[in-house]
């Protein structure tokens, strides 16, 4: 990407506010891609690619646009005490994410995790249904310990309770987030990642011995140094648990404020698919993650200077009208397109095919099976947090006994 005459600088947006952001940031995303594909926020010193052919752009460019992030940007590596390979570029990237594909390809999932995912649904629907349709919280009784024990079946975490994962992913999660570098937020971090590194202190050797299908055994006998290892397997614990959670809970949200298209799905199981794709769209639960330019350039006709940190808000990328019509709308109806809620490119999130399966195919029909007229229950309080990372905290359902 050379620059060129025809290229402008990025419009400023001082207007943005950080904290309206936090609680909705939908209505910021409209107006950001109203001033333009790429906006220099001074809130938060860095620009803003909010189109979807911008963010497309810089994943299909990892040469011009650099995973490594330092700076204000290197939230994750200080979150998580080095630089896990999500940070990195080729081949440094490739050589520390090809151990863990194989556990996370689609034949090997069904073969190996999908009986672990529907035992692990069973378990927390029976707590679910304990708490019973008048105090029942679809993400603290369902969706959350569902994520967790799942992932510790995933990554072979041993010792590691569902509350001891939601704990240190929560951790970490606000440590990515934390652009106002609250010290209480960091102080959250440093103790999650003594935890997992004790956990860890364990779990090496014994993979080491004693080898077996889970994604840390793998990552344990590559050749990558075991910095690396302690900084994927903590990286996995934050997206690992955060995004399939809030997939649980979005799905069920969006269903109750459209029954039409919920009884169409109900009616007509092979919708699942697409009710996972679409939610995912809608409700990107990665709403942005930072690359830093290694050159002058331009993005889709915006010009950039050399070490430019780089927002890539995938959460307004995904709602640009330009790519999808009513793109603020949630269709199940509307043709089939690539959307950015998993990335794009080297940086593909590598756990979408068990989010896919677990969430899309296993957890959420189940609730619908077993829970009739499974809603939100709207006598009491929901809460959303965040745009960096977005989901529902609180999701109070209700269903027929």
């Amino acid at each position: 990407m050379s620059v060129d005459q025809t290229s402008t600088p990025a419009a400023v947006a001082d207007w943005v506010d950080l904290a309206a952001m936090v609680r909705d940031p939908y209505d910021t995303y409209r107006r950001l891609r109203e001033l333009g594909p790429v906006v220099w926020v001074p809130a938060l010193k860095r620009y803003l690619a909010v189109s979807f052919a911008a963010c497309s752009a810089i994943e299909a460019d990892q040469e011009t646009f650099s995973a490594s992030v330092r700076g204000s940007s290197a939230l994750m590596a200080r979150a998580l005490g080095a630089q896990p390979m999500l940070r990195k570029d080729d081949p440094e990237h490739a050589s520390e994410r090809t151990p863990v594909n194989s556990c996370l390809r689609p034949r090997s999932i069904k073969a190996n995790w999908l009986p672990l995912f529907e035992q692990n649904a069973e378990t927390c629907l029976a707590g679910l249904l304990e708490r019973g349709p008048d105090e029942a919280d679809l993400n603290r009784d369902f969706a959350a310990p569902f994520a967790a024990r799942n992932l510790i079946d995933l990554l072979g975490l041993r010792g590691a309770s569902p509350a001891d994962l939601t704990r240190w992913s929560h951790a970490f999660i606000a440590g990515f987030a934390n652009l106002a570098d609250d010290s209480g937020i960091w102080a959250r971090c440093d103790t999650a990642r003594s935890d997992v590194d004790a956990l860890l202190d364990e779990l090496i050797p014994y993979y080491r011995r004693t080898p077996d299908g889970s994604m840390t055994s793998a990552m344990v006998n590559s050749d990558q140094p075991e910095e690396s290892v302690r900084a994927n397997v903590k990286l996995t614990i934050s997206g690992g648990l955060n995004e399939p959670q809030h997939m649980v809970t979005n799905i069920v949200w969006a269903l109750s404020r459209h029954q039409r298209q919920r009884d169409d799905v109900l009616a007509n199981q092979s919708l699942w698919s697409a009710t996972f794709d679409e939610a995912v769209r809608w409700l990107s639960p990665i709403g942005m993650y930072p690359r830093q330019t290694t050159r002058a350039t331009v993005l889709d006709g915006v010009r950039l200077p050399a070490a430019a940190e780089v927002g890539v808000v995938v959460g307004a990328a995904n709602r640009d009208p330009a790519v999808f019509e009513h793109a603020d709308e949630f269709d199940l109806s509307r043709p089939k397109k690539p959307h950015l809620g998993f990335g794009a490119g080297t940086h593909l999130c590598a756990g979408h095919w068990a989010a896919r399966i677990s969430i899309g195919e296993v957890a959420v029909p189940l609730l619908y099976q077993r829970l009739r007229g499974l809603g939100t229950d709207r006598r009491r309080t929901e809460h959303w947090q965040g745009w960096v990372f977005r989901g529902l905290t609180t999701l109070p359902v209700t269903w027929t006994p």
